[in-house]
């Protein structure tokens, strides 16, 4: 049985459109595309504490804000902050990241009203973290980027719910200008989505205090329309938690400010176009067997 021309150009036009999709297709990101934010450079206007728990020290988190348009693996972080002068760099013990949700996400709500406002802050609790104390979460390097460097006001102790929320900050600090290099070995997956961004150091003595950016950001960092303010909070008894304040607008009336850190790592393709894609290939698969059976019964 010969296959009739009008079965054949249906074939011819099967195959034509899948090439054409798959060029579609192609246009969109794939798995080894880049993903890539950053606040920019340190300016020197503030540094504030963000440290891990240890004896007589409540944990004290910042955090700062970036966005996902579109689902990504984020597979390693930069962030830059001071070291007491003189501080070995083998001194740091321990590096902890932790993601948030904006609130009311993975919050209560409404809110306990113990400080001005929670509307733009970080969630009550994280979404995901890594921490590098345990096994296969991530990995970190330290580079000393200055040995002196000086920001004009400073948040590390003075942290308290309102009404008593004003300080004014605690003043200039200088120290070694530190970036942290951090690898995950398992990335955080995270879908379209505004994100809080929070690390922590563990030193052996002193605090690390991480820098001021440029609020709006501004080159070499990565602008984007919805960015928000850094936020901070003690926690532990009597501590702040799970509510945040703003470092710029509740406690010191300057700023606001960003924090100095990068995100990288790989954009996941959609998976609507890669089904659509499977579907395409599926049906021309179809389409060719019925051909070939067309063509030769004695295959059936």
């Amino acid at each position: 049985m010969n296959t009739s021309p009008r079965t054949a150009k249906r074939y011819h036009v099967c195959v034509l459109a899948v090439v054409l999709l798959s060029c579609w297709i192609a246009s969109f990101p794939l798995a080894a595309d880049t993903f890539f934010f950053s606040t920019g450079n340190p300016n020197g206007l503030i540094a504030t504490v963000s440290r891990v728990a240890s004896p007589g020290k409540l944990e004290t988190e910042t955090a700062d804000d970036f966005v996902t348009t579109q689902p990504a693996l984020i597979t390693s972080a930069t962030f830059i902050g001071l070291l007491p002068s003189g501080t070995p760099l083998s001194d740091v013990s321990r590096v902890e990241i932790e993601l948030y949700h904006v609130f009311p996400l993975d919050s209560t709500f409404p809110p306990d009203g113990r400080v001005l406002t929670r509307t733009n802050s970080p969630s009550d609790n994280n979404f995901d973290a890594r921490d590098s104390s345990v096994p296969g979460q991530l990995t970190f390097t330290t580079t000393l980027l200055n040995a002196s460097f000086s920001a004009g006001n400073s948040v590390v102790n003075g942290i308290n719910p309102s009404p008593n929320q004003f300080t004014g900050g605690e003043g200039s600090v200088s120290g070694e200008e530190v970036q942290f290099n951090v690898t995950f070995t398992t990335p955080f997956d995270v879908g379209v989505d505004h994100i809080f961004f929070r690390p922590e150091v563990g030193v052996a003595s002193g605090d690390f205090l991480w820098l001021s950016a440029p609020k709006p950001i501004v080159a070499p960092g990565t602008p984007f329309l919805s960015d928000l303010q850094t936020w901070i909070r003690t926690d532990g008894p009597g501590a702040l938690a799970p509510d945040w304040e703003r470092i710029g607008t509740d406690i010191t009336h300057q700023g606001p400010f960003n924090a100095a850190f990068s995100l990288s790592g790989t954009i996941i393709p959609e998976p609507s176009s890669l089904i659509f894609l499977g579907s395409a290939l599926l049906a021309c698969i179809v389409f060719q067997r019925r051909w070939r059976l067309q063509r030769d019964p004695k295959k059936r």
